[in-house]
């Protein structure tokens, strides 16, 4: 059984396509997404000013390769058979063009959200996985209400600068990266770490952050790490196994 994460005989575009819609019904499977809402996107291969989308009004459980279509900053459909949602267009274009990202992913996925509707909404390392994200989420602390101008994606793009996670207050949460791996990788473990305060915060009691000696140790590379630089694709690619067993079809 292959561990590896990308084929190489398949041609670029093709790949990104098929990651693309595995990352989709990925958050099907993970409860991250809002059935037709909230978007995904990929810079195309080859490309600066063209991104890949699922056309707006499929449902991410029916994400498929050959579903995916290639729009602009203006909104137009490039290739293939759909529209770009507004929102989708307004937000990720101008987060693509300003940071060069290749891969925007932005969600209401419900722990990230319910710690977004807090007044005090940071996230505090007080475990293991709360400690790798500490220093690397910006937090757009001001909701402006539904995006529909390009002016609030380039607003994003300046808070996401050289961070992965933004926390968007009252609204949910951008992961901004340079794989879909990596994108969908950190998406998932903001969400279990995100939960995990919650239920500890529902407690009532008091939670105890980790020193920041510690938090830099976590957070430094570890020269003996035997899997270093291929924890993202090593997950992904597990991950399309679980899908190949449990939600085949992503990419034909």
């Amino acid at each position: 059984m292959s561990i590896h994460a990308i084929d190489s005989s398949t041609d670029p575009v093709t790949q990104a396509k098929i990651d693309l819609a595995a990352s989709l019904r990925l958050a099907v499977y993970h409860e991250l997404e809002e059935g037709i809402d909230n978007h995904f996107t990929v810079t195309l291969p080859g490309y600066e000013d063209r991104y890949l989308v699922l056309p707006f009004g499929l449902h991410w459980s029916e994400a498929r390769a050959s579903a995916m279509i290639t729009f602009n900053e203006a909104g137009e459909t490039l290739d293939g058979d759909g529209i770009v949602e507004l929102s989708a267009q307004c937000i990720h274009a101008p987060i693509h063009r300003i940071t060069g990202r290749r891969v925007v992913f932005h969600t209401h996925q419900n722990w990230a959200l319910a710690l977004n509707m807090l007044q005090d909404n940071r996230l505090i390392p007080a475990c293991q996985t709360s400690a790798f994200f500490d220093g690397r989420i910006a937090y757009d602390d001001h909701y402006p209400g539904t995006a529909d101008s390009l002016q609030e994606g380039e607003r994003l793009a300046a808070l996401v600068a050289d961070k992965e996670v933004v926390f968007l207050k009252n609204h949910g949460v951008l992961v901004a990266a340079d794989s879909i791996a990596r994108a969908y990788r950190l998406l998932y473990m903001l969400e279990r770490v995100c939960r995990a305060q919650i239920r500890a915060m529902s407690s009532g009691q008091k939670l105890q952050p980790i020193s920041r000696e510690i938090i830099e140790q976590v957070q430094t590379p570890d020269e003996n790490d035997r899997h270093k630089g291929q924890r993202d694709d090593l997950y992904f690619a597990a991950m399309k196994r679980v899908l190949d067993r449990e939600m085949p079809g992503y990419a034909d």
